[in-house]
């Protein structure tokens, strides 16, 4: 993970109006968020694993899932999931009438070292985003 710094650290905006913003430039709020906090992510790349942007917030006026929510922009960072080659040996399975089976593979370092060739990608994504941000 590598923190960067960032003039959106700090801001308060309302979520729904970040999402109609974030979204047409490619971030999707990050599975990983509760009625608190949460965070877009933005995709970097997906070899070797999944290279994102993320821009994690937390509410400062009622619940992620609110409407009218008001949330706080965090320190931004950039975050590498590296991922196993093979088939996972903790798979999941259960019976309730049907099998099911847990097809994804837990993550080999879920905060793998970022490569420094998406630093300078991750920086200039975040300037693209505090333009969009600040300006609107």
């Amino acid at each position: 993970m590598i923190a960067l710094e960032s003039k959106l650290e700090g801001q308060t905006y309302q979520l729904y109006k970040l999402e109609q913003i974030l979204k047409p430039l490619g971030y999707d709020i990050g599975g990983n968020w509760d009625y608190e906090t949460g965070s877009f992510d933005y995709k970097i790349d997906d070899k070797e694993g999944y290279q994102f942007l993320r821009l994690p917030f937390e509410a400062v006026s009622g619940q992620l899932d609110a409407k009218g929510t008001m949330v706080r922009i965090g320190t931004p960072y950039l975050l590498s999931h590296v991922y196993q080659e093979n088939l996972d040996d903790n798979v999941n399975t259960f019976t309730a009438g049907f099998t099911s089976l847990d097809q994804f593979s837990e993550p080999k370092d879920p905060d793998g070292k970022v490569d420094e060739k998406y630093v300078d990608v991750g920086k200039a994504l975040l300037r693209e985003l505090e333009d969009a941000l600040i300006t609107s």
